[in-house]
């Protein structure tokens, strides 16, 4: 991954921490994944990257990054980021969990 799609990978998530509301050409929902997850995206010279994550009350959630080469997520992203999302809803603290 080029240096620039690193800093717009830092840059992104940094907005979202603020705040903002991401939306298409950069964030898309992804249901498949779970509520409240989105999908970044970096497209550098001849690459495309997405970063998965998830919107919480107390933290943005990095599920995982991938160099995506084809229009559908890979089923075996989906379900790491699921069982990623699933081992951090059973860590976090009572007080968080709705």
């Amino acid at each position: 991954m080029s240096l620039e799609a690193r800093r717009e990978f830092g840059f992104l998530p940094r907005q979202l921490q603020e705040g903002e509301s991401l939306s298409l050409p950069h964030s898309r929902p992804m249901p498949s994944i779970g509520k409240a997850c989105h999908e970044l995206r970096v497209i550098e010279h001849n690459k495309t990257w997405r970063l998965f994550y998830k919107i919480d009350d107390e933290a943005i959630v990095i599920l995982d990054v991938i160099e995506k080469k084809t229009r559908q997520t890979p089923k075996p992203t989906i379900d790491v980021c699921q069982k990623r999302l699933m081992s951090y809803e059973e860590a976090k603290p009572k007080k968080f969990k709705k």
